[in-house]
This record gives C-alpha cells, sequence and structure tokens, in this order.
C-alpha cells in the first residue's frame, strides 16, 4: 500500500486569476461549509467508488475512502491584475445570485487579491491596476515564492495548492528556452519572451515543492523544463484547461459513437460566451490557444488512422464567439454529420446551454484536493490520472493524452484503488456477468 500523509492542518489553494470562476468555486465551498447548498458537481465530494466485486456492497463516498482535505479546513487565496475583493469579484461576474452571496458576504470580502503578474502582450484584450513591477521575470518569480510564505504563515496553513483560473493566453509552441530547467532559468533571469506570466506562477509554485493544476489552455507547466523541475522537487504537476461545456459534450457522445461503429462524415462546434473569458478569446491570437486545445479530442478518441473507413475523412471544425448578453452562460452548438448501416446519412444535433463557472468550479475543488492528495502519498511528475478534468491532458512525451471521459474515469479510480491497497476494478471475472 501506497503510504499517504494524514490532511492535518489547512490546505491554503491559492489561484491566480481571482475572477468568475475562483469567486464561484470559493464562494461555493463556503456556501457547502455554512449548510447553505451542496457541492454539486465535485466528484470527490459527490461521486462513489466501487471496491471489491459487485456482490459486496462497498460503493463509499471517494471523500470517505481516501484521506482529502476536509472543505472546513480550506483557505483561500491568490493573485489578479484587478483589486476587487471576492464579494466584488463575485458581482461583478454575474453567476451567483446577490442573494447567496450576500449570506456569505463576510467571508468573501475577507478574500482580496495578491498584486498579480501580468504582461498584457499575452492578453491583449485586459489590463488592470494591481500588477507587481520588478526587472527581471526571475525577480517576479521570487516575489510570487514570497507571496506563499506570507499566505502560509499568514493563514497558519500546512500545506498550499495553486490552480490557474486566468485569463487564456496567445498561443505559443514549446522552444528551446523550455527544454530544461536551465535554460528555463536563465531565461527568467534575461526576460526571454517566451515565458508567459503563466509559466512564471508554475515554476514559482513547482520550484517550493507546490502542487500546480493548470486550467487554461497556455503552455504553463506542460514543457520539459517544468516536468524535469517537478521530479526534483517531488511535485505533481498537471494540465491543461478545464474541460466544462462542448468539449465535455465531445468527450461523452465521441466515445459512444465509436463502440457503436457509426461514422463521422463532420463535426461542426460553435459557442458563444460573454464573460471576461469570452472577451479574451475574441483576440485570434488567444483563440488560437483555445483552439488547438479543443481540436484535438476528437482525433484522438476517434483515432481515424486505425478507422479509416469511419473516420478517415472527419472534418472538425471549432468556432468561439464573444457574445456579451449571454455573460457567463455558454451556449455550445455541436452539428454531427453521422454515417450508419451501407453509408446511410444522418445527424445528431447538441445545443448545451450551461453556465461556464458553474461547472469549472467544481473541478478547481477537485483538482486541488486530488494534486494534494497526490504530494501526500509521494505521486510527482503529471498526474496522468487526472485526465478527466481537461480537455487537453498533459502527458509524458511521445505519448498521446487519453480523452475517452470513461476511460478517464476508469484511470482516477483504479488509481484511488490503488492508492489504498484496493483490488483494481477491470470488468474481467465473474462478478462481471452475474
Amino acid at each position: 500500500m501506497t503510504k499517504v500523509k494524514a490532511a492535518n492542518g489547512k490546505l491554503g489553494i491559492l489561484t491566480p486569476g481571482m475572477g468568475a470562476v475562483a469567486s464561484t468555486f470559493m464562494a461555493g465551498v463556503i456556501a457547502v461549509n455554512k449548510g447553505i447548498s451542496k457541492p454539486i458537481g465535485s466528484v470527490t465530494q459527490m461521486g462513489n467508488i466501487r471496491l471489491g466485486k459487485r456482490t459486496e456492497n462497498r460503493n463509499p463516498l471517494i471523500k470517505d475512502f481516501v484521506p482529502l482535505a476536509k472543505l472546513t479546513d480550506i483557505v483561500f487565496g491568490g493573485w489578479d491584475i484587478f483589486e476587487d475583493n471576492m464579494y466584488e469579484s463575485a458581482l461583478n461576474a454575474k453567476v451567483l445570485e446577490q442573494s447567496l452571496l450576500d449570506q456569505i458576504r463576510p467571508e468573501l470580502e475577507a478574500i482580496k487579491p495578491m498584486t498579480a503578474v501580468f504582461d498584457r502582450s499575452f492578453v491583449k484584450r485586459l489590463d488592470g491596476p494591481n500588477v507587481k513591477k520588478a526587472a527581471t521575470k526571475m525577480e517576479l518569480a521570487e516575489a510570487v515564492m514570497e507571496d506563499m510564505r506570507r499566505f502560509k504563515e499568514e493563514n497558519g496553513c500546512d500545506r498550499l495548492v495553486m490552480v490557474w483560473c486566468g485569463s487564456t493566453e496567445i498561443y505559443m509552441e514549446e522552444s528551446d528556452v523550455h527544454s530544461s530547467v536551465e535554460k528555463l532559468e536563465a531565461g527568467l533571469r534575461n526576460n526571454d519572451p517566451n515565458i508567459p506570466p503563466s509559466m512564471i506562477y508554475a515554476y514559482a509554485a513547482v520550484k517550493m515543492g507546490v502542487p500546480y493544476a493548470n486550467g487554461a489552455p497556455n503552455l504553463s507547466c506542460d514543457v520539459e523544463a517544468m516536468v524535469e523541475l517537478s521530479k526534483q522537487t517531488r511535485t505533481p504537476i498537471f494540465g491543461k484547461d478545464f474541460k466544462t461545456g462542448q468539449t465535455l459534450m465531445k468527450t461523452i457522445v465521441a466515445p459512444g459513437l465509436k463502440v457503436r461503429a457509426l461514422g463521422i462524415h463532420g463535426w461542426f462546434s460553435t459557442n458563444i460566451l460573454g464573460n471576461r473569458d469570452g472577451e479574451v478569446l475574441d483576440d485570434p491570437d488567444n483563440f488560437k490557444s483555445k483552439e488547438v486545445s479543443k481540436l484535438g479530442v476528437l482525433e484522438e478518441i476517434l483515432q481515424p488512422e486505425q478507422n479509416p473507413d469511419l473516420y478517415g475523412d472527419l472534418y472538425h471544425k471549432v468556432r468561439i464567439n464573444y457574445y456579451p448578453p449571454h455573460g457567463d452562460n455558454k451556449e455550445g452548438w455541436d452539428n454531427i454529420d453521422i454515417f450508419g448501416w451501407l453509408g446511410y446519412k444522418m445527424q445528431i444535433k447538441i445545443d448545451f446551454l450551461c453556465r461556464d463557472s458553474i461547472l469549472a468550479a467544481p473541478i478547481v475543488l477537485d483538482l486541488a484536493l486530488f494534486l494534494d492528495l497526490a504530494k501526500r502519498a509521494d505521486f510527482y511528475g503529471i498526474q496522468e490520472w487526472l485526465s478527466f478534468y481537461l480537455k487537453s491532458p498533459q502527458a509524458a512525451k511521445g505519448l498521446q493524452p487519453m480523452h475517452d471521459i470513461f476511460l478517464q474515469n476508469q484511470k482516477l479510480l483504479n488509481t484511488l484503488r490503488h492508492l489504498m491497497d484496493e483490488e483494481l476494478i477491470t470488468h474481467l471475472g465473474l462478478d462481471y456477468y452475474y
């Protein structure tokens, strides 16, 4: 059995970015702790796990099976380019009703952002006054580390976790500065233009041994240097891009079509949303990051090279449109042109009217709790078992990420079983049939 340290003391969850997603996440946990609501959508809090044979009837809640931090032991903090406290941020985001926010107003007003690392050349549509100034990117990273040390001491935290909840940065590809820790640190000292703010946060966290998750399609921790550093400091990392709306639907529907051996000619997807994320993605350079994150899903699930008759000519198109009247309510339209027996054509239409931050908030919670668990279990490097939560899961170099949500879920649950020395569920053996 893997020895897991107990979740003693307080867990500080730090979010670079304290807008709609972070404020919804923090407000939700506070509301749950006060008995106002339930943590719907959180697998760690509401999900069950089967143990042993089906005839044994052992199906505990995940939170009762593995030693996760309790919600009442969480302390919140983070950074943002705007000075709003979390009550003001939540009001501005217009995700949650004011009647709910007023019930938790004192707790939210007490959470105020630290000055952020920000470079407008990576997010052109945003600007704010609450920004750090330093001569080099290494000095900015050291300032973030000092923020973390101070936060931990002032709040009496035993452990910290960082989850990126900031905006999507412009599209970047891995370059030489990202190839090793030595080159990355030299690049930080020399203000290399290929090191974005999200990577500065990731470096600061992993350098200090703080688990890090990336909720946007930014490079962030998804480079060789950060993987190398995570192994040096024995720190769990994972990215990238919270899987919430349209991509969530794709990872549910596409595996079903594949196992039924139905062909797909085309899959056209378009989104409209009006929050800060939509405004940022209205810039072509930032949209490119999101597009790449979204486009890889179908190819990995369907594997057209293995099934050319079914998926060899698949045309996949993704669009995102900024539409302010929708606010945080995101609408995803999918038109799927499929074909079946003897090549006869059919269509599937999906119109998913979802709430972006409502779907993302429990992902922030689960990633934070599971990464904290991983750290206490001495799991480090890329945590592929958390692929369930992300659009473009990070994988070891040379490996394709797994996108099928049902396989992702199986991997997550089996990792938890392994962690607690329970038999893995493979759906083989007589208990599967009876």
